[in-house]
Parts: C-alpha cells; sequence; structure tokens
C-alpha cells in the first residue's frame, strides 16, 4: 500500500520530502491485529473459518431450511467478487441464486417485490460505497411499506448485504462506511458484525427477522479475520449490545474492523496509564442499545466513541447526543469522537486518515485529564 502512495505522490513532489517510506509503512502497519473471538460451548461442534466462510455458511443453512429463500446480486451466481456465495448456485440451483444486471436500484427494488411476495430474500450489494442508487428504494419503498400499509403488508423477511470500510487500497469508491445514511430511517436494521462468528448468528438473525436489514461486511475481515465458528444453525439478539471487555474509568465504543482497534487500545490504556476501559461492540446501528451504553457510561463517568465515517453526521454523533441526555450528571469529561476526517476516502493517505489507535490513544488520555 505504501508503495503505490509513494507512487501516487510522485518523485518530485513536495508532499515526498514530508512523508517517505517508513512512514507510510508504519501508519499502515498499526490499524489492528485481530484477535478471534472463543464459541460458547453451548453452540456445539465449531470449525476453523474466515468470516468469508462463515457468512457462505450462514446462507447456505438459510437455502436449506428454508425453500422459499432466494439470493441474487451482481456476479452472486459465481460466487460474488469476495467468493462469500461460492457453490450456493450448484447446490440449490440457478432458481434460487441468480445474477442480476449492474443496478443497485433494480437489485433493491425487486429484492422488495420478491419479499413482498413471500420469498426469504437475500440482496448482495457488490460495495457499500455503490447503495446509494438504491437509496430511494430501501429509504421510501422497504422502509415504509409496513407503515404505509397499517400493518398489511412487509417488505421482510429482506437482508441487503454490502461490503463496506477500508481494506488498504479501497480510496473513494471501495472504502466508504454508509450506515449513519440509513441509521435517519425507521423501518429497517442496521447490522455490523466483528467477525466470523457474530457474523454467522446475526446474518441468520437479519435473514429471518420480519424486517428489512441491511447487512455491512468489514470487507478487510472476509479473509484475515479467523476463528473457530459452530457449524450449526445459531441466532445472535439484533438490537443487544455486547460488552467485549469490562471496565471501570473508560466507556468505549464502536462496531466492526474498529472493534480491533479499539481492544488494542484498551489494553494500551491498562499498560500505559493504568487506566481501566469498558469496550461495548454495537452489533446493530439502529435500533442500537442505549441502555447497555448508558448503564456504562453511568459506572465510567467517560465515552469515546470511534468509527471509520466521516466525523460530521456520523453515528457517533447520535450516541454523544443520547448519552449527553441520559448520563448528563454522571459525565467527568465532554465525549471523544474519533472517526474519519471530512474529506473523500483517500488512497494514498488512508493510514492517516483512518481512526487508529494512536488518535484513539490520545482521546482517551484527554478523558481522564480533563
Amino acid at each position: 500500500m505504501w508503495r503505490r502512495a509513494l507512487h501516487v505522490i510522485g518523485k518530485s513532489s513536495p508532499l515526498r520530502g514530508q512523508i517517505d517510506a517508513k512512514t507510510l509503512q508504519a501508519r499502515s502497519m498499526t490499524h489492528f491485529v485481530y484477535e478471534p473471538d472463543i464459541p460458547p460451548q453451548s453452540l456445539g461442534e465449531a470449525k476453523r473459518m474466515n468470516l468469508c466462510n462463515s457468512l457462505n455458511d450462514a446462507m447456505d443453512i438459510a437455502l436449506e431450511k428454508d425453500p422459499t429463500t432466494v439470493i441474487f446480486g451482481e456476479d452472486v451466481a459465481f460466487g460474488g467478487v469476495f467468493r462469500c456465495t461460492v457453490g450456493l448456485k450448484d447446490k440449490y440451483g440457478k432458481e434460487r441464486v441468480f445474477n442480476t444486471p449492474l443496478s443497485e436500484q433494480g437489485i433493491v427494488g425487486f429484492a422488495i417485490g420478491t419479499a413482498v411476495a413471500g420469498a426469504t430474500t437475500i440482496a448482495e450489494i457488490q460495495f457499500a460505497d455503490y447503495i446509494f442508487p438504491a437509496f430511494d428504494q430501501i429509504v421510501n419503498e422497504a422502509a415504509k411499506y409496513r407503515y404505509r400499509s397499517g400493518n398489511l403488508f412487509d417488505s421482510g423477511p429482506l437482508t441487503i448485504r454490502a461490503p463496506c470500510g477500508a481494506v488498504g487500497h479501497g480510496a473513494l469508491y471501495h472504502s466508504q462506511s454508509p450506515e449513519a445514511y440509513f441509521a435517519h430511517t425507521p423501518g429497517v436494521r442496521i447490522v455490523v458484525p466483528r467477525g466470523p462468528m457474530q457474523a454467522k448468528g446475526l446474518l441468520l438473525s437479519c435473514v429471518r427477522s420480519p424486517d428489512p436489514c441491511i447487512f455491512f461486511e468489514p470487507k478487510i475481515l472476509y479473509r484475515s479475520a479467523i476463528e473457530d465458528v459452530p457449524v450449526g444453525d445459531f441466532e445472535l439478539p439484533l438490537d443487544k449490545a455486547e460488552i467485549m471487555m469490562e471496565g471501570s474509568d473508560v466507556t468505549v465504543i464502536g462496531w466492526g474492523t474498529q472493534l480491533h482497534v479499539l481492544r488494542e487500545v484498551c489494553n494500551m490504556a491498562q499498560e500505559k496509564l493504568n487506566v481501566s476501559c469498558e469496550l461495548i461492540d454495537l452489533r446493530t446501528i439502529l435500533p442500537w442499545d442505549l441502555e447497555t451504553v448508558a448503564k456504562s457510561v453511568v459506572k465510567t463517568g467517560r465515552l469515546m466513541i470511534a468509527h471509520e465515517a466521516p466525523v460530521t453526521g456520523g453515528f457517533a454523533s447520535e450516541i454523544a447526543a443520547s448519552v449527553q441526555r441520559e448520563c448528563f450528571l454522571n459525565l467527568e469529561a465532554p465525549i471523544e469522537r474519533v472517526c474519519g476526517y471530512d474529506t473523500p476516502f483517500p488512497l494514498a493517505f488512508e493510514p492517516f486518515y483512518m481512526p487508529d489507535k494512536w488518535r484513539c490513544f490520545e482521546a482517551i488520555k484527554r478523558l481522564i485529564t480533563f
């Protein structure tokens, strides 16, 4: 990635003297280290899977157990650009797993129709960056279908899968995290997993939910996140946050890839500052678990939220506003947001754009010393 960055900057650029290869390499290596989750014994036998495998396994279960389930999207029949649907067409047939034209508006519009007609529908948007042509279909049609019909009809079960987030070289059109755009839309659920086990359980919950769900998949984790995943059919709750690490001094909130950055930050805070952090995985952006978050902030008195999307209008703003109202008398310091900057997602400067562990660590220091 850093070689690509130097190539883009160019030998004669005035920036070359300021950003050298070692600097870019060092910054790119500090993004995150994946730490696998351990599956509970209650879920039975487990198998080693990456995120892509676990999603494929979840969709395989959905297709096998519900004969109305259909999966479609661009290149889905041959396995998709990330190979998450590989083998499903051969196993279940081209009537249930099939390709669509390159039209996100058409994909989601057709998905709403199949869901309304009674099919359990899984639609894939090849990259979350390209979901915007389908914005009207999601916001004005899928989200409002039950409400405007007086509960006579609905557009669920409908799940829209979309790979999201930074990947190291995606630039403007293959790196965005658009969850906040849809969080302003009552009637949909927004889910972001942090790893293979969670992805399988949450995707199966989405597929069986009566509400339309947008399932954002951190694509950098497709191959890099590997852990033991229960091979059976299981679900995880869609409206309940998970406390990953218990602590007493600072509440830290994230979702998706950012949680692996934050786990390292929490360990750094304990080792270097003797600060105990409580790390919470929101899991579901809409609806989100205010109760768990507020209970934690009442205990710690401090809150930091981090996400890759730009800071202005990011979902961290909604969390901060709600927590400020619920926990005002308990706060010991202003709430910190560590997010992407208010710029288009960069290519060469991605390492500097990211809310990495150093930016998050500095925010914790500000909270403690306020």
